[in-house]
């Protein structure tokens, strides 16, 4: 395909567009790897001790949970309404949909803030048995994700206020995007290990 017929692609997300540059998906992939193993991990150590997972997913507050998913699904989809609107030279939206997402990543933070603190006063930490050694590291590890997709998401706002969305910036935002979803993703599976799986 040539150069011209690939932007044009690009410029329309069309079919057959893969998004972003290959180096993002080789991010993605690994990420994806390292995820697939801690999953794993965790339905074994389940089908080990039952008992101590489902008390332990009886101890987790749903509503946190849920307010958490609709935070990275709005957020998601605000990212993705972006980058439809970049690719129509739509600066305003484009930079308003980044802030939104943006805020939405906030939120889960301060959500997640709220949700350890209520384990912690209620005796509830990475020492007390191998449900919350996961729950704490498992979650742990995805807040760090958010973290580093809120920077994404900040340099994607700032970097779209100049509007004119040639190919390359599309692809640097993009390649933004695609991690900021994969970060959705990750909760997606993470809200289902933790809150849903043997919850009563």
């Amino acid at each position: 395909m040539s150069n011209s017929s690939e932007d044009t692609a690009l410029a329309r997300g069309g079919k057959g567009h893969i998004p972003g540059e290959a180096g993002i998906w080789l991010l993605i992939a690994g990420d994806l790897l390292m995820f697939s193993v801690l999953f794993v991990i965790f339905l074994v150590c389940r089908a080990g001790d039952l008992t101590v997972f489902q008390a332990g997913h009886a101890r987790l507050n749903q509503t946190w949970g849920l307010v958490n998913t609709i935070l990275m699904l709005s957020s998601s989809w605000l990212v993705a309404t972006a980058i439809q609107a970049a690719r129509r030279q739509m600066r305003r939206v484009v930079v308003a949909c980044f802030g939104l997402a943006l805020l939405c990543g906030l939120g889960f933070i301060v959500v997640k803030v709220f949700e350890y603190s209520e384990k912690i006063r209620a005796d509830l930490t990475l020492t007390t048995n191998d449900f919350f050694m996961l729950y704490f590291s498992y979650t742990g590890i995805h807040l760090i994700h958010v973290v580093i997709g809120m920077g994404v998401l900040t340099t994607l706002m700032l970097y779209s206020r100049s509007g004119n969305f040639v190919p390359g910036k599309l692809r640097n935002l993009e390649s933004g995007a695609s991690f900021w979803h994969l970060v959705d993703l990750l909760w997606i599976v993470l809200f289902a290990l933790l809150y849903l799986v043997g919850a009563k």
